[in-house]
C-alpha cells in the first residue's frame, strides 16, 4: 500500500439504538474525516468476524484483529446526564499486533474507548505526530458494565511521548488532573462543546471559540475535532492555534447533522465551498 498519512488505533463499536445498532467509535469518525481531508488513512482495530468493515470505513485500509465479539456501548440520556454501559468488548490491541509496515505513519491517532490500547503502543511511533484521545483510558466499568470515570494509571508512561492530547472536561474524574496532564504532555487541548476549546502549550493557554450553529446531534464531534486538529497540526508544522480554529470549524459543522455519513458529507460540502 501507499505510505500511511493517518493511522487510527482503537476499537470500532456497535452502539445500541432503538431497533438495532449503529457504527460508532473514534476510529470510525476520525478515520472518515482524515480520509476526507486527503490523508491515506488506515485503521487498526478489532471486532467479530462478521463486522462489515467496508460499509463502516469505505476507502480506508483496515487490519482487523479477530475477536469473539464487537465492542458494544449503550448510552442512556437522563435529566442528570448520560448513563453509559459497555456490553461487549473486542480484543486488546498490544504492541506486538502493530504491523511493522504501519509503524511510520505521518500521524498516528491512539483512540481507545474501553482501555483496549496497550500503553506500550505509543513507543512504536517515534517518527510520527502522535495524537491521543484518552477517553478510553479514563473510564472503567463495573460488573454490570456501567461505565464510570477512572484515574488513568499509565498517563506518565504515555503522555511524554505524544505530540498532542485532546480530551473533554467530561472525561476527567477529577479536574485537577488537567494540571498533571499539562505537565506530562507538550500540548493539551480541552474541548468545550459549543464554547470551542482551550489550548495549553507550556505556560501559554488560549481559548479558541467555535462557530455558532444549531446543534442536531453532537455524537462524534470530539472525534472529528481531534482528527482535524492532528491533521492541521501536521500540515502547519505544529501551529496549535490554527489547528484548533480549523478543528472547531469542522466539529461545528458535524453537529448540524445526524449520523456519521451525513456529518462527513456536510463537511465535504463546506470544504468545497471554501
Amino acid at each position: 500500500m501507499a505510505i500511511i498519512d493517518y493511522l487510527a488505533v482503537g476499537h470500532i463499536t456497535q452502539d445500541v439504538i432503538d431497533g438495532g445498532y449503529v457504527t460508532g467509535g473514534t476510529v470510525a469518525y476520525a478515520g472518515r474525516l482524515a480520509s476526507l481531508l486527503g490523508c491515506q488513512t488506515a485503521v487498526l482495530s478489532s471486532a467479530a468476524p462478521d463486522f462489515d468493515w467496508k460499509a463502516a470505513l469505505p476507502e480506508i485500509e483496515v487490519r482487523a484483529i479477530p475477536a469473539a465479539e464487537t465492542t458494544t456501548f449503550q448510552n442512556i440520556y437522563t435529566e442528570n446526564g448520560r448513563i453509559q454501559y459497555l456490553h461487549r468488548r473486542a480484543r486488546v490491541i498490544t504492541a506486538d499486533l502493530i504491523p511493522d509496515d504501519w509503524r511510520r505513519p505521518a500521524i498516528v491517532h491512539l483512540a481507545p474507548l474501553a482501555n483496549e490500547v496497550e500503553p506500550a503502543v505509543v513507543n512504536l511511533f517515534n517518527q510520527s505526530v502522535v495524537g491521543v484521545t484518552a477517553q478510553g483510558w479514563l473510564r472503567s466499568w463495573d460488573e454490570n458494565g456501567r461505565v464510570y470515570p477512572y484515574d488513568w494509571p499509565h498517563a506518565a508512561a504515555v503522555l511524554p511521548y505524544t505530540s498532542a492530547l485532546v480530551l473533554s472536561s467530561e472525561d476527567l474524574p477529577d479536574q485537577s488532573l488537567l494540571t498533571t496532564y499539562r505537565q506530562l504532555a507538550p500540548l493539551v487541548v480541552m474541548t468545550q462543546g459549543a464554547d470551542g476549546c482551550t489550548v495549553f502549550m507550556g505556560v501559554d493557554s488560549r481559548q479558541v471559540p467555535a462557530p455558532a450553529v444549531a446543534e442536531v446531534e453532537a455524537t462524534g464531534a470530539g472525534d472529528i475535532f481531534a482528527a482535524a486538529f492532528f491533521v492541521r497540526l501536521h500540515q502547519t508544522n505544529g501551529n496549535p492555534w490554527e489547528a484548533a480554529r480549523f478543528a472547531n470549524e469542522l466539529a461545528a459543522i458535524s453537529v448540524t447533522q445526524r449520523g456519521l455519513a451525513a456529518k462527513i458529507e456536510a463537511i465535504r460540502v463546506a470544504l468545497g465551498d471554501t
